[in-house]
């Protein structure tokens, strides 16, 4: 149980930087090619939901902030818990 806590942590942490980058690469057009829509296809259906809940604030897309802040949250509180926990009180 321990190693697939620290897998599912994994994927939390590659996510969130995935995450970033889309962020980076959408700031920096010269940046983008066939690569970066592949990212958008692991970054948007998450990233649409939040967004119709809070939409962008005078070009300032705020639906990156919330996931990873709720990433983040997610991560720290239950994934590192139950890690903690699966490894350390077999």
């Amino acid at each position: 149980m321990c190693q697939l806590w620290g897998i599912v942590d994994l994927v939390f942490k590659v996510y969130i930087l995935v995450m970033i980058v889309y962020a980076v690469v959408s700031w920096v057009p010269s940046l983008r090619g066939r690569w970066s829509d592949y990212l958008a296809m692991l970054v948007e259906p998450v990233l649409a939901p939040v967004r119709r809940i809070i939409p962008p604030l005078g070009g300032l897309d705020l639906s990156f902030l919330v996931v990873i802040i709720v990433l983040q949250v997610v991560d720290s509180n239950i994934v590192q818990a139950q890690r903690y926990t699966a490894c350390f009180f077999q």
